[in-house]
């Protein structure tokens, strides 16, 4: 690994590396392992690669309908005892579940034989969820995750299975999950004990009512939350490939620190930071609400968590309207509104990566290019953040102002890229760029 004395931070060798957390702590505490931040109501936001979901969800009023729902996720940490929370954030009507579930992934809608254990809620196999509210579960202890090396389970992933009792009325999602979950068709009843896939024929590029799994871990187990928009989220990264940005630079950690450390991914594609002023359920814009309205659900409300990577804004300059000093206030106002939540949490900003030539709607434009380079002069001369990443000049080739060539051809589908977010090799140069001191000072 490289040393960068000058920029922005490059990767270290890390001569920091684990004695810099001291030895082990022998208590256990819940740390989030893996989070997909709910954005409202399907089929409002911007999936990457959706299938056809007429047969699987064929009217999102009525919602979910007597079905059972496979969701894939990746924890970015393991522990041999796990919980899940669910949400109903953006429903219109309590959300009953039962026939949750649990077990290691095998392959497709497949489960590990005999890894697939129950989910109970205060001690019962079900749950109702009044409308914006969520819900954790009770631990579950997965035997198989205590008799292996956590190192040998990085990289795999669970499969989560739930039940939708009757109607769920509009369901609560995360669209762009980049990863491919299934669903049994409606009416089809309770089949999240199967092991088999035979009963869960429709997939989907998305996840839903699920937000957040906890894992049981040492106590000093540090958390990082990369908060953003899509190019947290990962537009234009691999399908399936788990190769955003986020999910590059957790490699690196774990290479360096093993499982002392979890990061998850709180992006949302199309999020703003200062806007929408008001965010209707009835009236959803794609992006979800402002970050500023849902850091509280988003980073405060995870679990044990110490630092957060905040990379935004540049959809808020879309909007004619809406100036570079607006944006900055909203970051001023999200990094208090952190601080007095929680102050011993280090929040690190990033600035704004450019989207001049962008083919994507509403970016792209000369003017939207000298507010996002006037919005990185504020943010770099007044800093409300403990720490600054210059993610812009990893990714901008310095003659044309545009991302560099390399980094535009999109990985996700196959596409000749938008000039807005990274491909793969540009996700993956974001994480390398990133030095551990201004994480962990």
């Amino acid at each position: 690994m490289r040393i960068r004395h000058h920029g922005i931070i490059g990767w270290v060798a890390l001569a920091l590396s684990l004695a810099a957390f001291g030895a082990p702590s022998r208590a256990e505490e819940w740390k989030t392992a893996w989070a997909a931040p709910v954005q409202g109501p399907f089929p409002a936001g911007h999936p990457t690669a959706q299938p056809s979901l007429e047969q699987a969800i064929p009217d999102p009023a009525r919602g979910a309908v007597d079905q059972t729902f496979r969701l894939i996720v990746r924890p970015d940490i393991w522990g041999k005892t796990v919980r899940l929370r669910f949400s109903n954030t953006f429903g219109d009507k309590p959300l009953s579940l039962d026939g949750v579930f649990v077990g290691l992934r095998a392959g497709a809608a497949a489960v590990a034989k005999g890894t697939n254990h129950q989910v109970t809620f205060n001690f019962s196999p079900e749950v109702s969820i009044p409308p914006g509210e969520s819900v954790w579960s009770d631990g579950v202890t997965l035997p198989f995750a205590a008799a292996v090396d956590p190192g040998l389970l990085q990289g795999r992933k669970l499969a989560v299975s739930f039940h939708v009792k009757g109607e769920s009325g509009a369901i609560t999602w995360h669209a762009k999950a980049l990863t491919t979950s299934y669903i049994s068709p409606p009416g089809s009843g309770s089949r999240g004990h199967e092991e088999g896939e035979t009963n869960f024929p429709h997939s989907t590029a998305s996840w839903y009512f699920l937000d957040a799994l906890d894992v049981l871990a040492p106590a000093d187990t540090r958390v990082i939350v990369a908060f953003g928009d899509s190019l947290t989220d990962g537009s234009s990264s691999t399908i399936n490939g788990d190769d955003r940005w986020p999910d590059a630079f957790s490699r690196l950690l774990h290479a360096a620190y093993g499982d002392r450390i979890s990061l998850v991914n709180s992006g949302i594609g199309g999020n703003e930071v200062a806007g929408p002023a008001v965010y209707s359920v009835q009236n959803p814009t794609p992006g979800g609400p402002s970050a500023l309205e849902r850091l509280k659900r988003d980073i405060l409300d995870l679990s044990g968590v110490t630092t957060v990577i905040w990379l935004e804004g540049i959809n808020d300059l879309r909007h004619p309207e809406r100036t570079p000093g607006e944006v900055f206030e909203g970051f001023r106002k999200g990094v208090a509104l952190i601080k007095a939540g929680a102050p011993e949490v280090r929040v690190v900003g990033s600035t704004l990566t450019t989207v001049l030539g962008g083919t994507a709607a509403g970016h792209g434009g000369v003017e939207q290019d000298e507010k996002r380079k006037e919005l990185n002069r504020l943010i770099g001369e007044n800093s409300p953040f403990d720490a600054l990443l210059d993610f812009d000049a990893v990714v901008r080739d310095a003659e044309s102002g545009k991302i560099r060539k390399e980094f535009v051809p999109d990985s996700g589908v196959g596409h000749a890229g938008d000039w807005v977010h990274p491909n793969r090799a540009g996700y993956l140069r974001l994480a390398e760029s990133i030095e551990a001191r201004a994480l962990f000072p």
